[in-house]
């Protein structure tokens, strides 16, 4: 079980680790509106962390496609009254955003990780640093207001793998406790390229970082299997992750705490997660 010290707190993270999301937007895919005020947010975190969440994802700005971005004090005065309401050493805090300002407000009020869509922003990476915090580097082609028109790959694992190496001399050379990599389903992605790639996720291991999966209820689902509306996707939200972690993935971020946990405890019985024989090559 690794011990981490994020943000002057120390943690024991338990592999694989599900990640709970808390929205507190009006206009997220899921759950949007849901959690806006403080005090229900954070009855809804420590939920989480009961139903088995070692970590907390705070979102204060939605990033489904179409979505437009919000002002930095409007995501401020969505995130801060939640995260002073948390506890900071019971669960690890992770901040979904890409604004450095609105990073560096939520580390300096106790969360522990950075978890940036931006791509590997250097400010971001930089308050990450200065705090002693984690990092999640997702990839994505585009904005999220137009990431999903015609995204376009000629080989979309070699090219999201070459986008991670690409940031690797940066983030190894970063005083980090840990860093994770997150391929970014449905970021700038069809179905078949989030298909492949999720076919694909041990391509994307290494010594220096962790994987780290949020699949959970996005839209590729209703694509497989019909499922229109985002809570009919319980089924395939549990089976992309417990896919992902006979890949060797360390973080799967979730809606559904409770059933996802629960099904990584079983699943985990039968199969050792620490022994897996994976793929060496891509297959698509």
């Amino acid at each position: 079980m690794p011990e981490y010290f994020f943000n002057g707190q120390r943690f024991n993270l338990k592999y694989p680790a599900v990640m709970g999301i808390l929205n507190l937007t009006p206009d997220s895919f899921s759950d949007g509106g849901l959690f806006n005020d403080p005090t229900i947010a954070a009855e809804q975190a420590n939920l989480m962390y009961q139903q088995g969440a070692q970590i907390i994802d705070l979102g204060a700005e939605s990033t489904r496609p179409g979505s437009e971005p919000v002002s930095e004090q409007e995501e401020l005065s969505r995130l801060l009254p939640v995260l002073e309401k948390l506890p900071k050493d019971q669960f690890l805090i992770s901040l979904d955003t890409t604004k450095p300002l609105v990073a560096e407000a939520g580390l300096q009020a106790g969360a522990h990780i950075i978890n940036d869509v931006s791509g590997g922003n250097h400010e971001l990476l930089s308050l990450a640093e200065k705090h002693h915090a984690g990092f999640v580097l997702m990839h994505a082609k585009g904005s999220p207001k137009t990431m999903q028109i015609s995204p376009t790959y000629q080989n979309v694992v070699e090219e999201v793998r070459a986008f991670f190496d690409s940031k690797k001399d940066d983030l190894i050379q970063r005083q980090l406790p840990r860093i994770w990599i997150d391929p970014g389903i449905g970021f700038g992605k069809t179905l078949e390229h989030n298909l492949v790639i999720m076919r694909n996720l041990s391509m994307f291991k290494e010594e220096e970082w962790g994987l780290f999966l949020g699949s959970s209820r996005k839209s590729w689902i209703d694509q497989l299997c019909n499922a229109p509306t985002p809570s009919d996707r319980l089924g395939g939200s549990i089976a992309s992750a417990l896919a992902s972690i006979l890949h060797g993935v360390e973080i799967i971020r979730v809606h559904d705490v409770q059933e996802t946990a629960q099904a990584i405890s079983v699943a985990k019985e039968p199969v050792s997660y620490t022994h897996l024989t994976l793929p060496t090559t891509p297959y698509v």
